[in-house]
């Protein structure tokens, strides 16, 4: 059997760090946030105020112990971009603008930025 040294490349994602996304399907349904990071290996999105699980911290000399509560990550399908103008979800795009490829909403045209 040959083996070969090619990577497994990760899709394209329409979801970027800094987008404002709305919760499409699980228990955070219709919630919205932030995603403050994208796992590529995973698919997944830590997104601010979604999915928030209570995690129990060791104390250290420089930080106290306790429960804290922090954001868990989202599986990106489970998410949509919020469409600034309808403020609803929407898909994404692309298209080239100035020699660039810019994302854009197909709900109402508007580039995202």
């Amino acid at each position: 059997m040959a083996t070969t040294n090619k990577k497994a490349r990760a899709p394209k994602l329409s979801i970027r760090r800094g987008d404002t996304v709305i919760v499409i399907a699980g228990d955070d349904k219709g919630k919205t946030g932030e995603v403050l990071q994208i796992m590529h290996d995973t698919m997944r999105a830590v997104v601010d105020g979604v999915n928030i699980v209570k995690k129990h911290v060791k104390a250290t000399q420089t930080e106290e112990g306790g429960i804290q509560e922090m954001p868990a990550p989202v599986h990106i399908s489970n998410l949509a971009i919020l469409d600034p103008k309808t403020q609803t979800a929407t898909r994404v795009g692309r298209t080239n603008q100035d020699g660039k490829s810019v994302r854009y909403s197909k709900k109402s045209g508007n580039i995202i930025k």
